[in-house]
């Protein structure tokens, strides 16, 4: 057994899981659910459910990696041998398998706005961005080929390692994005009638909101995160046991709420001084912000350096999901690596044909009234992520030795038994019952 590879850094690690936390899940998805939620108050539930079920979750994980230094499903084995435990990793592998199939499908349509836009095809002439879109992504050429190429890209750098690959391609990408993201806030804060978006984002209206609302919000929480399919697990195997697991996840969790904040700032103002439909869904982002870079003089530059970082941000979180496919298949085996991220992502490409076809061929095709691309994704935020999170919540109290968890979260801080006696009441009690009665409640049981 080769020996395990490990982040450079703290800040390398942070920025890893930020970047497997931000990506599509705050800066695509949160925008159009926060919209299709009714604003204010889904942001305000989104902040409770990362706060108070989300972090704890994401120490969780963090401490069944960084104790057993194993990827996802041999981390359980380890805590748990000859149980039945260990599928709670396997569920996770099966997760980030399914999310990366249509999280791909996105990743090319940014690809195809990138090339249209280097092109001049974005700005030719009057352009109606919403028209322009179901175009693109009803092509099935276009868009089957584009997302070959973004995993193409992701197999790329996960083939070549943690350090080399993932934590290098983060160090650059992430303060990037979030520096764009500051002047793309100003001029949309600065767009007449942007105040009524601001309003719809931060103020809450409570009679909006209905079970199914309080479920997306959960769900988004943990899609935001990457909560409840031990990503994390994996990824704190390869930190040092001398970090504070405290402070990393602190970090995180501060990152992931600021830039989704960011995403509201840019997105709604925008949405509002245009004329546009706040619960416009999965290509919100993609409508809105070539029409608020058209009013900005070198709004064309601006905004191809926009597509490029938010291509970069794509990227590491499509890092993370293929990294948990390929450690779990390699088992930390390095002689292997390459050719586990070359099959896995060609398998994961196979699967995510059909959500690329969505759009366009298969847009007749339904199940429960979903298409595949909406079925993939309601099954992730809504099922499968909760259901992963509910295990975690109870395996990590109540499977893991408690001097173990007392000192993984002592380490790098002098109030370890304070926090230790916070997140053991959290976790153990807080997010699991949180879980249940959201699905009892979406159910009808309640």
């Amino acid at each position: 057994m080769s020996e395990q590879a490990q982040w450079t850094s703290r800040l390398g690690f942070i920025l890893a899981a930020a970047g497997s936390a931000i990506g599509l899940g705050a800066i695509w998805k949160f925008p159009y659910m926060t919209g299709t939620g009714g604003g204010g108050a889904f942001f305000v539930l989104f902040l409770l459910f990362t706060v108070l079920v989300g972090m704890p979750l994401l120490l969780a994980e963090f401490l069944i990696g960084r104790s057993t230094q194993k990827e996802a499903v041999s981390a359980y084995k380890a805590l748990v041998p000859g149980s039945a435990w260990p599928w709670i990793g396997r569920l996770g592998v099966l997760t980030c398998f399914l999310v990366l199939s249509f999280y791909s499908v996105v990743g090319g349509w940014i690809l195809l706005y990138l090339f249209r836009g280097i092109t001049g095809q974005l700005w030719s002439g009057s352009v109606a961005y919403d028209r322009l879109f179901g175009e693109i992504i009803a092509s099935p050429y276009q868009v089957v080929g584009a997302q070959l190429l973004f995993l193409l890209c992701t197999i790329y750098v996960v083939a070549r390692g943690v350090q080399q690959g993932i934590e290098r391609a983060n160090k650059y990408m992430m303060p990037a994005l979030f520096l764009l993201f500051i002047a793309l806030i100003v001029r949309s804060l600065t767009l007449e009638g942007a105040w009524a978006g601001v309003t719809f984002f931060l103020q809450p209206d409570f009679s909006k909101l209905t079970s199914e609302v309080v479920l997306y919000a959960m769900g988004q929480s943990f899609f935001s995160l990457t909560v409840g399919a031990s990503v994390m697990v994996t990824y704190s195997s390869y930190l040092s046991r001398k970090e504070s697991l405290i402070r990393s996840a602190t970090s995180i969790v501060s990152l992931t709420v600021f830039i989704s904040f960011l995403a509201g700032l840019a997105i709604f103002p925008a949405v509002f001084s245009l004329g546009m439909e706040p619960a416009e869904g999965p290509g919100l982002l993609f409508i809105v912000l070539p029409s608020v870079f058209a009013q900005i003089p070198f709004g064309h530059l601006f905004f191809i350096v926009f597509l490029v970082l938010f291509l970069f941000a794509t990227l590491t979180s499509a890092f993370s999901m293929l990294e948990i496919i390929v450690a779990a298949w390699t088992a930390n085996r390095p002689d292997r690596r390459k050719h586990a991220a070359i099959w896995g992502g060609m398998l994961v490409f196979l699967a995510g044909v059909p959500s690329a076809l969505s759009f366009g061929l298969l847009s007749d095709v339904t199940w429960l009234g979903k298409t595949a691309f909406d079925l993939a994704d309601y099954a992730v935020s809504n099922v499968l992520l909760p259901l992963g999170a509910l295990l975690i919540a109870i395996f990590a109290p109540w499977k893991i030795p408690k001097d173990t968890l007392l000192h993984e979260l002592s380490v790098g801080t002098k109030y370890g038994r304070y926090w230790f006696a916070a997140w053991f009441f959290f976790i153990r009690y807080v997010a699991p019952l949180a879980i249940i009665v959201v699905f009892l409640d979406v159910t009808g049981i309640l």
